[in-house]
């Protein structure tokens, strides 16, 4: 039985099925002859689709329009192609975050190695320097970069293990912690006492991280804080809980770090 969805669960329903479909955001744009842009606003629920749009989505997708409109309609369960058969889902795109250890430590002494003469680098900038390095890396390559997992907590996103990570390179005589005061403000500062192996680092890793570092490195904490409390991916998330990765394709300006050249918004 078909029923009236709101523009958000379209949007939700479309996403689920791009996402199962293995598709990026530009992919299925591309396909459809929309905007990037244009599609993560009616993903998000933002724009109207209108009956061509969701046609050409249908045969992109392999959905039919009965079912989609449909109160029983679930991805988890099937979906169904144009020609009426069924089929299950088989694997998604979204890639889950897999820590690697040995290119967050090379990320994070070489993040170092350019910033820990700095005196407003403490942990507090350090952390979102990491955190955009990650963000920025998976919205433009969608590869994660470190496999880092980020909470959000009040100051802002936290890399998870970060405590451990940072014991075991001060024991290896790696990093050394230093306790000081910045601005009146107590502050924990790292020193690298290795160079990072940038022969674990991708030209593209590197460049991806040389931007961050140029763009935000003399923040002050507060500065760099705020700057991260209006990320998307920060926004959407709850206090608490993980940060989702897929949620960097959503960014607008200034956060976006994709080039999708001149599109217009028509709506």
């Amino acid at each position: 039985m078909s029923i009236k969805l709101s523009q958000k669960q379209i949007g939700q329903r479309i996403a689920e099925l791009r996402k199962m479909k293995g598709l990026s955001q530009e992919d299925l744009a591309k396909n459809i002859g929309i905007s990037r842009p244009s599609l993560a606003q009616i993903e998000l629920g933002n724009r109207s689709i209108d009956i061509m749009e969701l046609q050409n989505l249908a045969i992109v997708l392999g959905f039919s329009l009965d079912e989609f409109m449909s109160k029983d309609f679930g991805v988890d369960h099937y979906v169904v192609t144009d020609k009426g058969g069924k089929f299950k889902p088989t694997e998604e795109r979204i890639s889950v975050p897999t820590l690697k250890i040995g290119k967050f430590k090379n990320v994070l002494l070489y993040i170092l190695e350019r910033c820990a003469g700095k005196p407003n680098v403490g942990e507090t900038v350090l952390y979102k320097l990491l955190y955009f390095s990650d963000f920025n890396y998976y919205e433009l390559y969608e590869e994660h970069l470190t496999g880092a997992r980020y909470r959000k907590l009040p100051y802002g996103p936290v890399p998870q293990k970060m405590d451990a990570i940072i014991n075991q390179m001060i024991e290896k005589g790696q990093l050394q912690r230093v306790k000081t005061e910045y601005n009146g403000f107590p502050q924990t500062r790292y020193l690298p006492l290795e160079k990072a192996n940038l022969t674990e680092l991708k030209a593209s890793e590197k460049e991806i991280i040389d931007r961050v570092i140029e763009q935000l490195s003399d923040w002050s904490a507060a500065a760099i804080s705020n700057y991260s409390h209006k990320d998307l991916p920060w926004l959407a998330s709850k206090v608490g809980e993980e940060i989702d990765y897929e949620l960097a394709f959503y960014r607008d300006a200034p956060f976006s770090v994709r080039n999708y050249g001149n599109e217009i918004e028509e709506r």
